[in-house]
């Protein structure tokens, strides 16, 4: 297997603390077949990447083969776009109308959501050739 392809460890949210950090401080995103919470990584994380956490539970489907199918979808869409995503923690959370969908909408949906959360945690970008003015201090004599 070629290491482009793969999906590697350290890009899994794996302790059920890395989830409930996220789910206590991230910032969500709703579609009807999924919810999206994103933290995003600290500033001074020199080795920050976008890490992926997924929920997909029995209430989507009692079928494991169903469930693993929407796994599978999550987790290549996730990969493919991994490198144009902010730093962060990203947790899916499938909902039981995700299992009536079939590969190609749930593809659809969850590149609509990820651009959302791209847009929305993209730092703003600087216009103009000047540096940002410093705060004015304030001094209370």
């Amino acid at each position: 297997m070629s290491r482009v392809l793969r999906f590697p460890r350290r890009a899994h949210l794996r302790a059920s603390a890395e989830f409930q950090a996220v789910f206590g401080g991230g910032t969500r995103f709703n579609h009807p077949l999924f919810r999206l919470q994103v933290l995003p990584a600290p500033a001074d994380a020199a080795d920050a990447r976008a890490r992926l956490g997924m929920t997909v539970s029995k209430r989507v489907d009692k079928r494991a083969a169903v469930r693993n199918r929407i796994r599978r979808q999550v987790r290549e869409t996730f990969r493919l776009q991994q490198p144009t995503l902010p730093p962060g923690d990203y947790v899916f959370q499938a909902r039981p109308e995700a299992a009536q969908v079939d590969n190609p909408g749930l593809r659809a949906a969850l590149l609509k959501l990820l651009a959302r959360a791209t847009i929305a945690l993209k730092p703003p970008v600087a216009t103009g050739t000047m540096p940002p003015a410093a705060p004015a201090a304030s001094n209370p004599t």
